[in-house]
């Protein structure tokens, strides 16, 4: 696991002791950072790394031009990992580090906007539903042309009945199905 491109590109990232987190593989986030930089959606974006793991996602952004990368995770082995690979990578100056859960933060009134929101909670738990529908009931949270990432096992994937979000795009690769969500059209 390592910084792909930018600032930091090259550099290893330190895992999380143990199995409690399922870092995203290189290449699906190599994958990923081609479409979102083929969008213009990287450069100067504000990004939310939330269930942050080992931070590798957040910090991918912030190493190709991110300006502010907000991480959140409640697990105290991650946290440490994620300020480790923070201060590793020399990209902590441009990052927050938010301990707790998720959805605490996802409900707080004072979360300012953000360009991109990545969603890879531990699998099988239906966290993505519950992460996505509180963003969808907060749409503020979002720039008017932001988006969401959720990363998921294609097993895990079903229609939501969503307010002010819609689903515009997917991939998969392999086991890891990464879906696109942006605000929808007003009517």
């Amino acid at each position: 696991m390592r910084v792909i491109t930018g600032s930091a590109k090259g550099r290893t990232l330190f895992p999380v002791p143990g199995d409690s987190t399922r870092p995203v593989t290189d290449r699906v986030k190599e994958a990923l950072f081609s479409i979102l930089e083929s969008q213009g959606a990287v450069e100067d974006a504000r990004f939310l790394d939330l269930f942050g793991g080992t931070g590798a996602v957040g910090i991918e952004a912030l190493s190709r031009g991110a300006a502010e990368a907000v991480f959140c995770e409640k697990d105290r082995r991650a946290l440490a990992t994620i300020q480790r690979n923070l201060l590793h990578t020399g990209l902590a100056a441009q990052a927050r580090v938010v301990a707790g859960d998720a959805f605490a933060f996802l409900q707080r009134a004072d979360a300012a906007a953000f360009d991109l929101i990545y969603i890879a909670p531990p699998q099988y738990r239906q966290l993505w539903e519950k992460a996505l529908l509180l963003v969808d009931a907060c749409p503020q949270l979002l720039t008017a042309a932001g988006q969401v990432v959720v990363q998921i096992h294609p097993k895990e994937d079903r229609p939501l009945t969503l307010a002010s979000l819609r689903r515009f795009d997917e991939r998969t690769y392999g086991s890891t199905l990464l879906v696109f969500y942006g605000h929808a059209p007003q009517e």
